[in-house]
This record gives structure tokens, sequence and C-alpha cells, in this order.
């Protein structure tokens, strides 16, 4: 089981290639164990007519606010989590002092105010808005992007509102990018159609658990994050269609390998709509995805536990040692995998 790996700073990437088709990409091939050196503009000469990309169409939310208690004027900063029950938002929080409930939080930029209610037994935070609309509407306006921690310490600028967003997201959500798919261009895409590659979409909304280390001394024994994700008729069809063809289905990042796995449960492709906490690790049977486009992943996490369920844990264990030797960019912002 590949889990654990040494990874210079360096090598953590910080912003994203001048052009998000420039990215380098790794080829792994399993059935014979090479490692190949392309560009991932390449992407269409490695896949072939009748396979079928699986994209995740999420969209990443402002979700990072920041501003300031409106009692003691001290500064104050939140990550929204998801919506609770009554309009609440969930919101991962923090200040300098214990924050009461009744409590009013003023966000920058304006006019968008929190109330605090209450805490989660985990301690999240409870906040009630003081005007109407969805949290998406409300945090288009008041929030910021909520790049993770290791780029640039979460401080996001003008030009990550749409580089931290493939191209194709649609449906709002997500409080982190489904990175994978951040390689894609729309010309790209086009060059793959007229390839013969098609494409659906599936939707799976990212949640904070996605950057959670596995403690336990058992990985296979992690607690994992439960997240909601979509798998409509149109999408099972065309991965059958595709099945019956003799394609591949080229699941675009750990997202979109999880959404559509949980969707074949039952042993082919069904329409899903719902949560999913499904742990893809080793052993694991692998139902609807044939090949895979990945980022290269942090340490020690469910996502290079699922990769390394796809890949053979040996194999992934070479192909990371290969892309840190010759220095391959890591993370969100970094390099890409694919693994056939």
């Amino acid at each position: 089981m590949f889990f654990d790996y040494p990874l210079p700073d360096r090598l953590v990437a910080q912003h994203p290639a001048e052009r998000r088709d420039e990215s380098r990409l790794l080829v792994v091939r399993r059935a014979t164990g090479a490692l190949e050196h392309r560009v991932f503009r390449e992407l269409p000469e490695l896949l072939s007519a009748g396979d079928l990309l699986a994209l995740n169409d999420t969209k990443v939310i402002p979700a990072r606010v920041v501003g300031r208690r409106e009692a003691t004027g001290g500064k104050w900063e939140g990550l929204f989590v998801r919506e609770a029950a009554g309009g609440l938002w969930e919101l991962l929080a923090q200040t300098r002092g214990y924050a009461q409930p009744g409590e009013t939080f003023a966000l920058d930029p304006g006019p968008l105010r929190l109330t605090l209610r209450g805490r989660t037994p985990d301690r999240h935070w409870l906040m009630e808005p003081d005007r109407p609309g969805t949290p998406a509407e409300l945090l288009a306006v008041s929030g910021h992007v909520p790049l993770p921690p290791y780029i640039r310490k979460g401080r996001a600028a003008d030009t990550d509102r749409t580089r931290y967003q493939t191209v194709f997201a649609a449906a709002d959500g997500s409080v982190a990018a489904p990175t994978a798919g951040l390689h894609f261009t729309p010309e790209l895409l086009a060059r793959l159609a007229a390839a013969g590659v098609s494409d659906t979409r599936v939707t799976l909304h990212v949640g904070l658990g996605t950057f959670a280390l596995v403690k336990a001394a058992d990985p296979t024994q992690h607690a994992i994050h439960s997240e909601w994700c979509e798998v409509t008729e149109g999408a099972a069809a065309a991965v059958a269609a595709c099945k019956a063809r003799g394609g591949r289905v080229v699941a675009v990042g750990t997202t979109a390998t999880r959404t559509l796995e949980t969707a074949a449960q039952g042993g082919t492709v069904a329409p899903y709509r719902g949560e999913t906490d499904l742990f893809i690790h080793a052993p694991f049977t692998f139902r609807a995805v044939d090949a895979l486009v990945t980022n290269f992943h942090l340490p020690r996490t469910t996502l290079l536990l699922l990769v390394g369920a796809f890949a053979g844990g040996e194999l992934l264990r070479r192909a990371y040692a290969e892309a840190v030797a010759r220095e391959y960019r890591f993370f969100s912002y970094g390099d890409a995998m694919l693994v056939l």
C-alpha cells in the first residue's frame, strides 16, 4: 500500500501553469509498468476513439470569508462548509477570544453580516445570514477563493477566481477544486472530440475532508468524509454505451472516480443522487473506471490510497519517485498523471 513519500517544499506548485494544458503529464501504464513523460495537451494522442471522459462539473464557490466582530472590531475569518437546517450556514471559523451566540460579524467586502447561533458537536460555527439568497449567491459578493493552505498560505490573487476553477464548472457547491480538471481547455476538449473521445459530466461537491490526513495506524480504518454527488441518467447511459463499444471510461480525478464507483456498486453504473462515503483503497474492484487522469496528491491522504488502489501500490511508488526526481509540480496547481 503506497501511503507516504518525501516531498521537497519547492515542488509544491504555488501558481498554475501559464496555460492550463501546458502542465507536464506522467503516463503510467499498468500492463507493462512503463512510465512516459509527456505534456497534457498531448492527451488526444494517448486516448483512443470510443473512449469516454468523465468530468466533474462542480463549481468552487468563494467559500472563504473575512471580516470583523462588530462588538469588538477584532478580525475574524471562516470557511463555509455547507448549508445546515433552517438556512443556517456551517463554517469552520476562528477569531481571538470566545465568540458568544448572538454576536454579529461583518464581512469584507460587505454588505453581508452573519450572526452566530450556535456550534455543531465538532465545533463548527452555525451562523445566520442577514439577507435572503443562496450561499453561492451571497458568497459571490462577499466571499473569497478558498485556496488550500499549501498554496500561498491560502491567500488568493484575482487570477485565482478563474484559474482555481475548471472551464466546464457548472454546479455550485465545492470548497475545493476537482484539480485534475484544471488542465483542460475548450480547445483541448474540442481536439479530443475530433479524435473520437467523447465526454460526460458527473457532479461531486468537494468538501473539507478531501484534505484530511489519515491518522489511523491502519489507514483502511480511517473514517472517510461524506460528499454529495450525482450521476444523471444521461451520464449512466454514456458510460454503458462506452462499455458496449469497447471504449475506456477515463475518470478525470478522484472525485469523478468516487462518483462513478458509488453509482456502480450494484455492478454497473446506474443513476445516483445523494451522499457518498465510499472509501476506495486496496483491494478494490473497479466496476466503472478503466483509466484515470489525476494530479499528484498529498502524502497520507485518502486520495493517494484511491490512486494506489487503481494503479497498484508499487507502481505508484515508483511513479511518484520518478516525479520527484524529475521535479514535477505537485498538488492542486501542479502537474498531472494519466494511469492507463
